[in-house]
């Protein structure tokens, strides 16, 4: 007889290929249409090559990191410390998080043009065009992320024949891979995309008064480049590794709270639904022409609000069938009050964010009219946006906690299961997560957009098309920021689950003499919670920094060829684009590589000297600092950036005016903020998480107090 954990298990397989499907047959759809004129079709070539440069010279050096990390990962196999399985887990996971970038990437570079000329017969052509591109990136991620959880799962229970805890701890270990992977392709995509956004805006807008994507700005094919492999590729890596963490902390606080492989497989299956849920969620995106940015937005809400209620629905029996074997046994009906608490959390944090980043509403409406006193004004009221904005998803979070942690224990505070809270809570990050599939369409669609509107004024088109593109990519600044908040939520709630994944393993290697003190009055707690506040600001500053640094390289060789090179801004003659494509590219590969290691040598380190105490404050301060940050950064950076479009809009003075080279001033702050820094933090705090689980026996057997 067939157990009801096998039949889950197919159906999550399905439901993986499901989605890998749809997007296959997506991009062979969004493939169909025309790229436009020789000129269209010549620049969308130039972008596309840059950034396939690009990333085959980045996957060259994190190719070397993890061939050491394997070593590594090998030798503490083979000493004992670590399941054979391990360092084959941490590989795959880094090359699935990779892929997914690498295949989003390829159809955004397909697809700018084509939605470029596809604006040129109306908006909802365009929308569908790039939304459909978009919807490559999503399924790609969910697809990959689902299938290497189930064959993981497969080839351990099956062939393997793994017990449920030791499968987890493999599985964890290709969560730290696909971290990994994530934070290098975030820092150095990052870098490289906002170096050479800042460098043109700057030379090209302020100083020299000519357009965005003026094709006699030397940068604009790596600005253009940039978006790619940072908002395109590297989100891709980043909600893949965000996606399969939040299922495998459920998977392994299931085992711990309930010992079999159903409550594994709870979420690797609501997962699976999610899929098929935003598969369908997808149809219902569509416009009408000169639609307004809330149109817009409506059009894209209604497929994301049709898979989170119908997610919402199914859940319920499948909680009832996996916890208690039973369709109608509502006895662990608390748990799907969980998953509830997680969806409605990522749904309010995603409407926060759109209140204080679009500029349909009064903050950023606000921010705009700050520019009429000057660039500083609009910075400070840019940062004050940012520090308010997180005070609304910090109480959301919270509440999300408290309904995820007691509802599985009817709510009785004195008497609360420790195990069923927790995975309440890691359930809820996968109810937040669980219709990434076109959450993640809507966001990364808005890179296409932008791309579109580059190769429109690149290539002469129609005014017209240029403001439908604007009107696309200005709505992809706020559902690129909305993403942000769903990565950032559900990368709290995750993290939680995985601390507790963390005490629970210590215990497991540690047995009678490892205490429960965990207590703040434990210094040794106190000072690695001081450690871990510390360090999501110390990897804001490296990624600050890196930025800066690569952007003045940019801001000099532009100023360098209007100096230099004849009859560039007469239209005569073209700019050198492949020097400042390649200085990015230096720029971003070598400064990607000290943010990352310090994510994974700060939590050994702190592991091996102060013991395995200190390694849970440090993990609790990274948390609750990174999860304010990344707000923070996210959300001023997104007001920034439509503060700006508001102006060229018309608004405050319009393109050219004073108003406007302010509010350039203030994008060019809240660049690295909102696509380097900011979204990178969210994978520091669970690849710290992930780390400190994979070494756990090394810091219980070694460290020296």
């Amino acid at each position: 007889m067939v157990k009801l954990e096998d039949l889950i298990v197919i159906f999550t397989f399905v439901g993986a290929l499901a989605a890998l499907l749809f997007a296959a047959l997506t991009a062979r759809k969004v493939l169909k249409f025309p790229e436009g004129t020789d000129k269209m079709k010549k620049i969308s070539a130039s972008i596309k090559q840059g950034a396939k440069a690009y990333l085959k010279r980045q996957y060259t050096v994190v190719a070397i990191f993890f061939a050491v990390m394997f070593v590594i990962l090998g030798v503490m196999a083979i000493l004992g410390n670590l399941t054979p399985y391990v360092p084959f887990a941490f590989l795959t996971g880094g090359i699935f998080s990779a892929l997914s970038g690498f295949i989003g990437m390829t159809i955004a570079t397909s697809s700018n043009a084509r939605t470029a000329n596809a604006c040129i017969s109306g908006l909802n052509k365009g929308l569908r065009v790039a939304f459909g591109a978009g919807s490559v990136m999503g399924f790609t991620v969910v697809g990959l992320g689902l299938l290497d959880i189930s064959i993981w799962y497969a080839l351990l229970k099956y062939v393997f024949h793994l017990g449920a805890g030791d499968i987890t701890s493999a599985m964890l270990t290709f969560g730290m891979g696909a971290s990994s992977m994530a934070l290098f392709a975030r820092v150095g995509g990052g870098t490289f995309t906002k170096a050479a956004d800042v460098g043109a805006d700057l030379v090209g807008k302020v100083e020299a008064g000519i357009p965005e994507d003026d094709p006699r700005n030397p940068a604009v094919i790596a600005d253009n480049v940039g978006d790619n492999v940072g908002d395109v590729a590297g989100m891709g890596a980043d909600l893949y590794e965000s996606y399969v963490g939040s299922i495998i902390s459920a998977c392994a606080l299931g085992v711990v709270a309930f010992g079999s492989f159903n409550a594994m497989a709870l979420p690797m299956i609501m997962a699976a639904v999610g899929i098929l849920c935003s598969l369908i969620g997808t149809f219902f995106v569509r416009t009408k022409e000169n639609a307004t940015q809330k149109q817009l937005l409506g059009s894209l809400s209604r497929g994301t609000n049709f898979a989170a209620i119908a997610i919402a629905i199914i859940s319920l029996p499948l909680v009832n069938i996996c916890l208690t074997g039973k369709f109608g046994d509502f006895s662990k009906i608390g748990y799907y009050f969980a998953i509830l608490a997680g969806l409605l959390a990522g749904v309010l944090i995603g409407r926060a964010t759109e209140y204080y980043t679009s500029d349909s509403y009064n903050p950023t409406k606000k921010l705009a009219g700050k520019s009429e006193t000057g660039s500083a004004t609009i910075i400070i009221g840019g940062l004050g946006l940012g520090m308010l904005s997180t005070a609304l998803p910090i109480v959301i979070v919270a509440a999300c906690i408290l309904v995820a942690y007691f509802a599985p224990n009817g709510f009785k505070v004195s008497t609360a299961d420790v195990n069923a809270g927790l995975y309440g809570i890691a359930l809820a990050a996968v109810g937040m997560l669980s219709t990434l599939g076109i959450t993640l369409a809507t966001d990364a669609y808005g890179p296409v957009a932008d791309n579109a509107g580059g190769i429109a004024e690149m290539s002469g088109l129609d005014e017209s098309v240029r403001t439908r593109t604007d009107a696309l990519d200005s709505l992809g600044n706020t559902t690129a920021a909305t993403g942000k908040g769903f990565a950032i939520g559900s990368a709290a709630l995750t993290a939680l689950a995985l601390m507790a994944s963390y005490i629970n393993k210590v215990k497991e290697i540690g047995g009678d003499k490892i205490t429960d003190s965990f207590d703040l009055m434990n210094p040794k707690v106190l000072i690695g919670l001081f450690i871990g506040a510390c360090l999501p600001f110390v990897f804001a500053a490296l990624t600050m920094e890196s930025v800066g640094k690569a952007a003045q390289s940019i801001v000099k060789e532009v100023r360098r060829q209007f100096r230099e090179i004849k009859g560039i801004m007469e239209g005569e003659t073209d700019p050198d684009y492949a020097t400042c494509v390649d200085l990015c590219t230096k720029a971003s590969l070598r400064e990607m590589i000290l943010p990352t290691v310090i994510a994974i040598i700060v939590p050994i380190a702190v592991g091996l000297i102060l013991g395995y105490q200190s390694v849970v404050g440090l993990l609790a301060g990274a948390t609750a600092s990174g999860f304010l940050i990344a707000i923070f950064m996210s959300n001023s950076g997104g007001a920034w950036d439509n503060a700006k479009k508001y102006i060229e809009a018309g608004n405050f003075g319009g393109k050219g005016s004073d108003n406007h080279k302010a509010a350039v001033v203030g994008d060019t702050v809240g660049d690295p903020f909102k696509d380097t820094s900011g979204p990178a933090i969210n994978i520091l705090i669970k690849l710290l998480s992930m780390v400190s689980i994979v070494f756990a026996a090394l810091v219980v057997n070694f460290s020296l107090l």
